[in-house]
């Protein structure tokens, strides 16, 4: 049971989603205490194609804490009746079909609201509820490219380079989450539910933020800049005796980092001593720059740097990372315990709240798991719940 102190404890979620945008949309409720229901088809589940969507593989397991799962067969009839009485007592559903199925399911907002008007409904899907493509499957790899990140990604004439996470699956999930959260404070003043819904186009395009906003305001098509900081120079990667460190001294930050280095006569240079030259001329003083940094070990510059008020960080594989004292403070690994595969550590939230903050509090569950528990909560006797498995509804 979740703390009722947690912020979204008197909350229940059905989740039907699948894949990575529906679940990490779903999962930053449940975090927050949020009573989240899993639906899941009784068939559909096996051991998985491959090591990254095996039920007891991290990703699953990343994914889908917090939740209780239970099997329902949505094509039964007896199964959508099953669905529709949780939907009368919930407070949301969420849902990552393409935008035709919910209503050949009979599970979409318009009928779902007619037996719960208080419902928030969330959709996530590729490319929106409405448009030329809304029918369209829609994977991160494919929005990489079609909204414009890939032709920013990688270094200058390198062609479209793919980022090195599901960007927009993560970013339609964290906004579909804010929206359920905004119509849920809605409610309490106007007592009716509504529509969420976001995608992985329209959720990708939010996050290039300023990237976007050169082309809309001043008719800039931004290109690759490689490890270079897009417009603010000098930002980026630099070759130390050891390794590489990133060193961010943009602006005032720039006379501080000329005089660490022991190179003050570069502030001065004309062709470096105004921000527009430094950025002209971004490659000579890439170079003039790290022809000081590999004189001395990336450890010795993270410190002397940072000293100097430079930002001036490391470059970690993901293990290293997860190994720094700083990441260790934030509580960034956070265990569960699991009754098959023991302690695991889950990656924390992030974002915190000083008196109620997100709890691990339940392993992701086996298909079906808690499927008698939930049925019994919403009326259901154990004669009707071994009919209902017997049938294949349940």
């Amino acid at each position: 049971m979740a703390d009722p102190k947690l912020p979204l404890a008197r909350y229940t979620v059905l989740d039907l989603t699948t894949a990575r945008s529906g679940p990490t949309a779903v999962r930053q409720l449940a975090d927050w205490g949020a009573n989240v229901i899993k639906i899941e088809d009784p068939k559909a589940w096996s051991d998985g194609s491959g090591p990254w969507d095996r039920r007891h593989g991290s990703d699953f397991q990343n994914l889908q804490r917090n939740k209780r799962s239970l099997t329902l067969n949505l094509k039964a009839p007896e199964g959508l009746a099953i669905f529709k009485r949780l939907a009368e007592r919930a407070d949301a559903v969420v849902e990552n079909f393409r935008p035709r199925v919910k209503h050949r399911l009979g599970v979409d907002y318009e009928t779902l609201k007619k037996i719960n008007p208080r419902l928030v409904y969330a959709s996530i899907s590729g490319f929106g509820q409405e448009g030329p493509y809304r029918d369209r499957p829609g994977l991160d790899h494919v929005v990489q490219g079609m909204g414009g990140l890939m032709s920013v990604t990688g270094l200058p004439g390198q062609g479209p380079v793919r980022a090195g996470i599901a960007i927009s699956d993560s970013s339609a999930g964290i906004y579909c989450a804010f929206g359920i959260v905004l119509a849920l404070l809605e409610r309490e003043h106007s007592g009716e539910g509504q529509w969420v819904n976001t995608s992985l186009l329209q959720a990708l395009i939010a996050m290039l933020d300023f990237q976007a906003a050169r082309w809309l305001i001043a008719h800039e098509v931004a290109p690759q800049a490689g490890n270079d900081h897009p417009t603010a120079i000098p930002t980026g990667l630099f070759k130390t005796a050891d390794g590489y460190i990133n060193i961010a001294a943009s602006g005032k930050l720039y006379e501080r980092l000329c005089h660490a280095i022991g190179a003050p006569e570069l502030f001065a240079h004309p062709d470096f001593n105004e921000y527009r030259l430094r950025s002209k001329n971004r490659v000579a003083l890439n170079a003039e720059i790290e022809k000081r940094t590999v004189k001395r070990s990336s450890a010795e510059w993270i410190g002397l740097l940072n000293e100097a008020g430079v930002p001036c960080g490391p470059i970690y594989t993901i293990d290293k990372m997860f190994a720094d004292a700083q990441v260790q403070a934030l509580n960034m690994a956070q265990p569960l315990v699991h009754p098959q595969l023991g302690r695991q550590d889950v990656v924390g939230q992030g974002v915190n709240l000083s008196r109620t903050p997100a709890q691990m509090r339940r392993y992701a569950p086996d298909a079906g798991e808690h499927t008698r528990e939930i049925l019994e909560e919403h009326g259901y006797d154990a004669a009707e719940i071994d009919d209902l498995k017997k049938r294949g509804v349940i």
